[in-house]
């Protein structure tokens, strides 16, 4: 196992899962046609091109920007924390972030047309209603830091 390890340089379920992974991508693609992934009337419709701009964002813009915000947070050394604050922003951010990538359409009023035909109703609401939700989970977190930290100081 320490020479897979080192040849491998990770430990053997990471490799395992890995390779299930491409295992069901190969699967998805064999089942839906790799036609499926490229649309030809509207090539920037095309899944294909939403997975490789999508890496393309994620590892040109998105990771330095949080990867800089977590050093701003984290590389505070000349403070000492008696309680850090790190994770109860990063948790909050996390939930945020997700929750607009996955409804970012209807966040953004995007397909608002189709939205209306298939339900009736408009997308107005949604943006509010993610930043009320955003509001909330750094209310939660901050409240929860701050309890913590009463508890924290109360002990010492």
């Amino acid at each position: 196992m320490r020479a897979f390890t080192k040849i491998y340089g990770g430990h053997p379920l990471h490799a395992v899962g890995l390779l299930l992974s491409f295992a069901l991508v190969g699967y998805v693609i064999a089942i839906a046609g790799p036609a499926t992934l490229w649309n030809n009337d509207v090539w920037w419709q095309s899944i294909i091109v939403w997975f490789f701009g999508s890496v393309l964002l994620h590892d040109a813009v998105l990771y330095p920007l949080y990867s800089l915000a977590d050093r701003l947070l984290t590389g505070s050394t000349h403070r000492t924390w008696t309680l850090s604050p790190v994770n109860y922003v990063r948790v909050p951010a996390l939930g945020a972030g997700l929750t607009f990538l996955m409804f970012f359409p209807g966040i953004l009023t995007q397909g608002a047309e189709s939205y209306r035909a298939a339900t009736g109703l408009t997308q107005e609401p949604f943006l509010g209603r993610w930043l009320a939700l955003t509001a909330a989970l750094f209310t939660v977190s901050a409240a929860a830091y701050f309890l913590r930290l009463i508890l924290v100081r109360s002990r010492a």
